[in-house]
């Protein structure tokens, strides 16, 4: 099942889950909170998490 949850880029609505009730979760939303995934390079690396630096213990 679909469910609505929060673009990481933009901050607007999307969906997470199987894919098949993708209009079901869009019914919920207001259009103009809708994230349509059409986010530029810049915009993506913008929004990327830092690395996590990974040490190995002595």
């Amino acid at each position: 099942m679909c469910r609505p949850v929060r673009c990481d880029v933009c901050g607007r609505t999307t969906w997470a889950g199987c894919g098949q009730h993708i209009d079901q979760v869009k019914a919920q939303v207001p259009p103009s909170q809708w994230c349509d995934g059409n986010h530029t390079a810049a915009e993506k690396s913008a929004h990327q998490p830092p690395r996590q630096r990974f040490e190995l213990w002595r």
